[in-house]
């Protein structure tokens, strides 16, 4: 089934957390690869990027980390658009300010402050606008990346999630829809609390981040791998014998036929459902 909402002409970064911040070793194919170049490679014009920290409880120091490496990376201007309120969020002050981004950041720290501050006004608006509309690039890490999708988890432990309920869920910032992002994903071990996440909704797809990992994401659909480690992919379509509705809240669920697909660098993959011409599953590319 065709996708409902207008192919964006903007693109999103998720990253799993904890990416480098500087470039390391020679330039050669055995080099880590550096997430945050390819951002700044992706900017249709490489003049301004936005930091947002407000997801950070230390939001100057959060949004300097990043100044300092987009100014060595050659931006021109790099403004720290730090909102702390939803007023700022709804002033023309702020919109002003994104107005003149190229690419934004949003820093890692704690997506349910994220949501809590930009949702609902006019700068996710203006934002969400820009991104739909306009050849923007929005990068997000950690909490950053986990706000972008439609459902969000925002509590709840590493090692929790065969219990039903003991994951928490709210709306994101609606970049990314039908997909729900988790980040630190292998290292923290969180894969058994995102499949709670696709047994409450399985035309949900579960995309897990792992550290200095990020995919890059175009047309709205479109996702490459890119950086150091893995992303994890749980795809619920075909899932049967789900019991989260059936169990009560403390109990274990259960859901069999899950898929898995674990991606490295340079792997891609189209999300289900997101065209009428491409396959309803999965389409998996080898690198080049």
């Amino acid at each position: 089934m065709p996708h409902l909402f207008p192919t964006p002409k903007g693109k999103l970064l998720a990253i799993g957390g904890h990416e480098q911040r500087e470039k390391e070793g020679p330039d050669s194919e055995q080099s880590p690869e550096f997430i945050l170049q390819r951002f700044v490679d992706e900017l249709h014009k490489k003049d301004t990027i936005v930091v947002i920290p407000t997801a950070s409880e230390e939001p100057d120091e959060a949004a300097q980390d990043y100044v300092k490496v987009f100014t060595i990376l050659g931006i021109k201007h790099v403004e720290v658009l730090n909102v702390q309120s939803r007023e700022q969020a709804n002033s023309a002050d702020a919109l002003e300010v994104l107005n003149r981004a190229d690419g934004v950041m949003l820093t890692g720290g704690d997506q349910l402050r994220l949501t809590a501050i930009l949702g609902g006004t006019l700068l996710l608006e203006r934002l969400t606008e820009r991104y739909l509309r306009e050849p923007i690039v929005v990068a997000g890490t950690s909490a950053g990346a986990a706000a972008m999708s439609t459902p969000m988890i925002y509590q709840g432990r590493n090692d929790a999630g065969f219990l039903k309920d003991e994951i928490h869920i709210t709306t994101g910032l609606q970049l990314l829809r039908d997909v729900a992002i988790d980040t630190h994903f292998i290292a923290r071990g969180r894969i058994v609390r995102m499949a709670q996440i696709i047994a409450t909704n399985p035309g949900c797809l579960g995309l897990g981040l792992e550290e200095d990992t990020a995919v890059l994401v175009t047309k709205g659909s479109e996702l490459e791998v890119i950086g150091n480690g893995m992303v994890v992919l749980l795809d619920g379509h075909e899932c049967s014998n789900n019991t989260i509705y059936q169990v009560q809240p403390g109990e274990v669920f259960s859901i069999r036929d899950l898929r898995l697909h674990l991606l490295a660098k340079g792997q891609h993959f189209s999300l289900p459902g997101f065209a009428s011409n491409k396959p309803p599953l999965e389409k998996l590319e080898k690198p080049d």
